[in-house]
């Protein structure tokens, strides 16, 4: 391993892998360190449809669209009283499809790409420690079994996940949202039936009185079944089931009619899994010397499936604002508050429409209150069709900490113009028109950030 590198990438996830691999792609000099050997597994399997232009950017699509997964044409919701589709072939735009993944193996995927882009890839080797001298941040330690070491790096990008490096071990800047510290329990099962309703491929995303339930069809057969709900009737249940993590997950699978038809004549394959507390986000994405990538800077909640969007999208903003800084075309703070404004503006855009599904910021025992959300927003399918336009890059609610749910939820509704302007098209800021803070994505003739040509433009 080097001694020395442009840029130390820590972490193989997809965040890691897109901002590796579109950096090697550029002509930066790149080392990957990957605490796991590949193949690992890992939660998060439904993707959405903004992951496919940064694959195409990354030179990776081909070869996600031939390694078999299953197609994705959108989403089947059973959310309190109302049943409603999600359809891709709605969205405004050419992505119209995306695909429900074994992240083992996607992850693999991408991380592989990004070492025949030119990237130093090592897994097997954990970044333990980040170096700073005054405020920069300027070399790592690693660990590889009994071995250590050291390397140094002009730039850092920490796609470490939850386990955030620089977030736990030195800046302590991670804050959990309350509203969504909720428990989540799944499972995989062989034989289920398929998903008879909604588009071809769809999740299957089900309300029960005090949470919810996600249904993935896989490649490999097999069907992933996950609970989620609130950490205190997480602690209800399993005491009502006398701490049995499998009898209350098996009770509360056969409350919830469309789930418990899918997995009928299926078997629970292998034991569950929990998480909890996977909702946060960290008060700086950005500082002299790295970036935060991917879960490392902010999660949401597995309800719209955006992890992988946000960590794709953060991994081609990492590596737009590093190239451009290498290259000595913005001085590095700009391309700093760029890229925070940028990545958080993403992730709250999202959280506000996760709250609208749930119904409200500040709840208590109930994860879903349907009357609430009934009342909130009439016009449910004009709600998810906006919700359609934001999860492919095509809407923007920058406004969103400023406003109150139920002025977002109408003009979501009405299609009205959101922060004094028209952003219907293209949240994602690669033009003027939705440039943040004076800058935006370019493409052509490389990978970078570029300054709006007049002050006239309004910026969130």
């Amino acid at each position: 391993m080097r001694d020395a590198t442009q840029v130390l990438v820590a972490g193989g996830g997809p965040a890691g892998s897109v901002a590796a691999g579109l950096l090697a792609r550029a002509g930066a000099q790149v080392t990957l360190l990957e605490a796991a050997t590949f193949p690992r597994y890992h939660i998060g399997e439904s993707i959405l449809p903004s992951c496919l232009p940064v694959l195409d950017l990354l030179g990776a699509r081909e070869k996600v669209e031939r390694h078999g997964f299953v197609r994705k044409g959108g989403a089947w919701f059973e959310w309190g009283p109302e049943n409603w589709e999600l359809n891709f072939d709605h969205i405004r735009g050419t992505e119209r499809h995306s695909y429900q993944v074994v992240r083992s193996e996607f992850d693999q995927l991408l991380l592989e790409h990004a070492r025949e882009q030119g990237v130093e890839v090592v897994e097997g080797t954990s970044v333990r420690r980040v170096e700073f001298e005054g405020d920069r941040a300027v070399a790592a330690s690693w660990a590889r079994g009994d071995r250590i070491g050291r390397i140094a790096f002009d730039h850092l990008v920490d796609a470490t996940g939850r386990a955030g490096v620089l977030a736990t071990r030195h800046l302590r800047n991670r804050t959990y949202n309350e509203a969504f510290r909720n428990v989540a329990t799944w499972g995989y099962w062989r034989g289920a039936k398929p998903l008879d309703r909604g588009p071809e491929g769809a999740i299957a995303v089900c309300s029960v009185p005090d949470g919810w339930f996600w249904g993935i069809p896989l490649h490999d057969g097999t069907y992933s079944v996950g609970l989620v709900t609130s950490k205190v009737r997480f602690a209800e249940r399993r005491a009502a089931a006398g701490g049995d993590l499998r009898a209350m997950y098996a009770t509360a699978v056969a409350e919830c009619a469309r789930i418990a038809d899918l997995v009928e004549p299926a078997e629970l394959v292998g034991d569950l899994k929990t998480e909890q507390d996977y909702s946060y986000a960290c008060d700086r994405f950005a500082g002299p010397g790295w970036l935060m990538a991917g879960d490392s800077a902010c999660f949401l909640d597995p309800l719209l499936s955006t992890g992988v969007h946000l960590a794709t999208f953060s991994g081609l903003l990492a590596a737009a604002s590093i190239g451009s800084v290498s290259r000595g075309e913005l001085a590095e703070d700009e391309a700093a508050r760029f890229y925070d404004r940028a990545y958080r503006q993403s992730y709250e855009r999202l959280l506000v429409l996760v709250s609208l599904l749930y119904g409200s910021y500040e709840r208590e025992a109930h994860l879903f209150q349907a009357d609430k959300l009934t009342r909130r927003e009439r016009r449910m399918l004009e709600l998810y069709e906006s919700f359609l336009q934001v999860v492919s890059g095509v809407e923007d609610l920058a406004d969103a900490r400023e406003s109150g749910l139920d002025a977002i939820a109408a003009r979501l509704a009405s299609g009205a113009d959101v922060g004094g302007h028209n952003r219907a098209m293209d949240a994602m800021p690669d033009s003027e028109r939705t440039a943040v803070g004076g800058l935006y994505l370019a493409y052509e003739p490389r990978l970078g950030l570029r300054r709006v040509a007049t002050t006239s433009v309004p910026t969130p």
